[in-house]
């Protein structure tokens, strides 16, 4: 351990020498995003070439790779706010707590908080609320991760250059009776951006920005946006945030440069429903923002540092259920979300209520999945897709529910289905103890190889950029 501890000293030391020259961070946060996440997102991609190879996914392509412990001070499993917290704050704290310690009475300050301090831009963007654990461990210091409100109001002090996701989830308080959090932020000199209507350049004119969804979408997907899987072209996407947040940012940081997280926040929701297509689709996704910083660090080499991890894993994803056999190209029939599938029949069968009829179910399942055809069931898959079907019209069926959703009993054992004839399996709908990737490239990357605790991320991202 001292050995270790030497020569970790000696290479903070010699990344310092270089910390002048770094203008611009990154810190790429896949929230649940564990190395079967990644992984089972190149074998699929890969599948769809033929064969058993994988795709490779541009964080992947990084030079250097580490693995990260996420367990909290309190628990043996971390949630986003604990999580999180080590990544933003160089401090392990308790589960549910933001950016403070852990009996939530001392506040540690952040990473972000450091860099603006410093004169440089500012940026927390989200594929979810931008008052959820994750974005707000960077801004906010509260002992409970449910504190929206309060969340909410230190989001609009932080003086923090450009936000991007969805809304406020509590943007008038638990009992609606506190002041709209749309006239505090514009009080302290936010303008909220609703869409991209006039591209990212329409947005260069203002002081700070919180870029959000038109007022129809953010209505329609419940505290996030879309998940990638599911959206149309109305809808914004992370990759858009990404690239606005760093033109906005370059342009307002072009001296001091800046300091940009960006979340992939619905890569956990779907791997806490289990889903595999669409957690699949949420790390491509996320990826895709990956490499539009990736594009950046190619214009600036020799100033730029980009660090790529998560805050924990959810769902236990295992790679591979039967037969030393994988089956990633099956997850292709997937159309949509889980969450969506429930919506589609739950509409249906509103609609025609006693009429709905295993027909309607099947064409359904053969639209959205590809059951039936391209997507064959075994008499056994059938047989449970039925007695969903029989235990839903008896209004027996109940929600299956996760953390974020309560999904419809046939499009639960539908999504099931698909994840196992694709040998993808889950042990759990929560999150679990595995060790996460750390994935990164610029000056002073070479810091982050190895096996590390998450908030030494931190602690490495401040000594080589020099915050502190």
């Amino acid at each position: 351990m001292k050995k270790r501890n030497i020569l970790l000293a000696a290479a903070l030391l010699a990344a310092t020498s270089a910390s002048a020259e770094i203008k611009y961070v990154f810190l790429m946060i896949g929230d649940g995003m564990g190395v079967n996440q990644v992984f089972a997102t190149e074998r699929y991609l890969g599948s769809l070439q033929g064969g058993h190879g994988r795709e490779a996914l541009t964080m992947t392509s990084f030079p250097n790779v580490g693995l990260s412990h996420t367990y909290s001070l309190s628990n043996g499993i971390t949630d986003s706010a604990a999580g999180g917290s080590a990544l933003s704050s160089l401090h392990k704290t308790a589960n549910g707590v933001i950016a403070m310690d852990s009996t939530g009475t001392v506040a540690y300050e952040t990473i972000a908080e450091m860099a603006h301090k410093q004169g440089k831009a500012v940026g927390v963007i989200t594929s979810v609320s931008i008052d959820h654990a994750t974005p707000a461990v960077f801004y906010a210091h509260v002992p409970s991760r449910n504190m929206y409100y309060e969340i909410g109001e230190q989001l609009a002090k932080s003086d923090f250059d450009f936000f991007a996701g969805a809304w406020f989830l509590n943007p008038t308080g638990k009992k609606n009776d506190r002041r709209d959090l749309l006239e505090v932020v514009k009080e302290n000199g936010y303008t909220v951006v609703q869409g991209l209507a006039k591209g990212p350049e329409g947005l260069l004119g203002y002081d700070k920005v919180i870029l959000t969804q038109t007022d129809a979408r953010e209505k329609a997907t419940s505290g996030s946006l879309p998940y990638a899987i599911d959206r149309d072209d109305s809808d914004l996407t992370l990759p858009q945030l990404t690239d606005a947040a760093v033109r906005f940012l370059e342009n307002k940081g072009k001296d001091n440069g800046f300091f940009l997280m960006v979340e992939g926040g619905a890569i956990d929701w779907a791997c806490h429903g289990n889903d595999g297509a669409t957690a699949i689709q949420e790390v491509k996704d996320f990826d895709n923002s990956i490499k539009i910083a990736y594009d950046f660090f190619h214009r600036h080499p020799t100033e730029t540092l980009i660090v790529v991890t998560a805050d924990h894993e959810t769902g236990g994803l295992a790679l591979g259920n039967s037969d030393y056999t994988t089956q990633f190209r099956e997850l292709a029939s997937q159309q949509c979300s889980q969450a969506a599938l429930s919506s589609i029949i739950l509409k249906e069968i509103n609609e025609k209520k006693k009429k709905f009829s295993v027909s309607d179910m099947k064409r359904i399942l053969r639209e959205n999945l590809g059951f039936y055809d391209t997507f064959k069931l075994s008499a056994s898959q059938e047989k449970a897709l039925e007695e969903a079907y029989r235990k839903t019209m008896a209004g027996k069926a109940g929600k299956v529910k996760n953390e974020y959703y309560d999904d419809e009993l046939i499009a639960s054992t539908a999504i099931g289905i698909v994840n196992r004839n694709s040998k993808v399996g889950w042990t759990t709908g929560a999150h679990s103890s595995a060790a996460v990737p750390v994935f990164s490239i610029g000056i002073g990357s070479e810091l982050l190889r190895g096996v590390m605790q998450n908030n030494e991320i931190s602690q490495r991202i401040a000594k080589i950029a020099d915050y502190r």
